[in-house]
C-alpha cells in the first residue's frame, strides 16, 4: 500500500465529520474519504447484525477506492462490526470508537460521570466492558438520547427543541452531581456549544475525537503510511441524499463541498 493512498471515515451519517475534522487538523497531508450512511441513520435503534451488514458493505466500498487505513467515526458501528472488520482484515489499520469512560473516570472530582450515547452503544457488550475495566469506583449513570442525531443530520445544531431535549436529558444528570459529561456519539460534539450553556463551567465535556487521530497517526507511522507534504484531498458520499449533507456541510466543516451519491 502507497503512503499516499487515502484514508477511509466512515459513520451512520454526518456525525463523523466531527473525527473527520481531528484527522484534518492532526494530519492535513492525508486524503480522506467519508461516507455518510444517511439513508440508513441512525444506527443507534438498529439491531447489531443490520448495523454489521452496513459497515461490512461501506468498509468494502472504501476498501474499492484505494483506502490504506478505516476508521469507524460511530461509536455503534464500532461495537457491532470492527471485530469482524479486523478479522477479516488482519493487516489492515483498522480504528475504532469508544465512549470515553477511561480519561472520563480519571477526571471526574465528584465521582459521578454522565453518559450521553444511543441505545445501541448504551446496550453493546463493548460498553459494559469499558465499564468494568475502568469505571472502578466512579458512579457512571448513562441517558440514552433518542432524536438527538436526526436533528444533528439536519443541522438543528442550537434551535429551541434541541435545547429542550438537551435540557431534559442533562439536568438529572447534574442533580445527582455529575461533573463530567462523555458524549457518547459522534454527532454529539456538534452540540457542544449548546450543552456549554446548559452545564456549568466546572462540568467537562469528553470526547475521543482527537484520540482517534492520535491512534490513526500511530498506526499509519508504524507502517511506513504516512503522506507527506502539501495538502490531501477529501471526497464526500452519502447514502441518502447528497444534496441535504451538502447542505449542512457549511455548518459542520465549515466549507461547501460536493457530496456524491452511493449506491450501497
Amino acid at each position: 500500500m502507497a503512503s499516499d493512498a487515502p484514508v477511509g471515515v466512515f459513520d451512520s451519517g454526518v456525525g463523523g465529520l466531527s473525527v473527520l475534522r481531528e484527522i484534518r487538523q492532526l494530519l492535513p497531508a492525508e486524503s480522506l474519504l467519508y461516507v455518510a450512511d444517511s439513508g440508513h441513520v441512525p444506527y443507534g435503534e438498529k439491531s447489531p447484525d443490520y448495523i454489521r451488514a452496513r459497515s461490512l458493505a461501506i468498509s468494502e466500498f472504501l476498501l474499492g477506492q484505494g483506502a490504506k487505513a478505516l476508521v469507524l467515526a460511530c461509536n455503534t458501528a464500532t461495537a457491532a462490526a470492527v471485530a469482524e472488520l479486523r478479522g477479516r482484515y488482519p493487516q489492515l489499520p483498522i480504528i475504532g470508537m469508544e465512549p470515553a469512560v477511561k480519561p472520563a473516570a480519571a477526571a471526574t472530582r465528584s465521582g459521578v460521570v454522565g453518559v450521553l450515547a444511543t441505545t445501541g452503544t448504551l446496550k453493546s457488550a463493548k460498553f459494559a466492558a469499558l465499564l468494568d475495566r475502568f469505571a472502578g469506583n466512579v458512579r457512571v449513570i448513562t441517558r440514552p438520547c433518542p432524536g438527538l442525531v436526526e436533528r444533528i443530520e439536519a443541522g438543528e445544531l442550537n434551535g429551541a427543541g434541541t435545547r429542550e431535549l438537551l435540557r431534559s436529558w442533562v439536568e438529572p444528570l447534574l442533580a445527582e452531581g455529575c461533573d463530567t459529561l462523555i458524549l457518547g456519539c459522534t454527532h454529539y460534539p456538534f452540540i457542544k456549544p449548546l450543552l456549554r450553556e446548559l452545564v456549568p463551567a466546572s462540568v467537562s465535556l469528553i470526547d475521543t475525537g482527537a484520540a482517534v487521530a492520535r491512534r490513526l497517526r500511530q498506526l499509519l507511522a508504524e507502517r511506513d503510511l504516512l503522506a507527506v507534504g502539501g495538502e490531501g484531498k477529501l471526497r464526500f458520499w452519502s447514502t441518502g441524499r447528497p444534496e441535504e449533507m451538502a447542505a449542512v456541510l457549511p455548518r459542520l466543516w465549515g466549507e461547501a463541498l460536493p457530496v456524491e451519491a452511493l449506491l450501497a
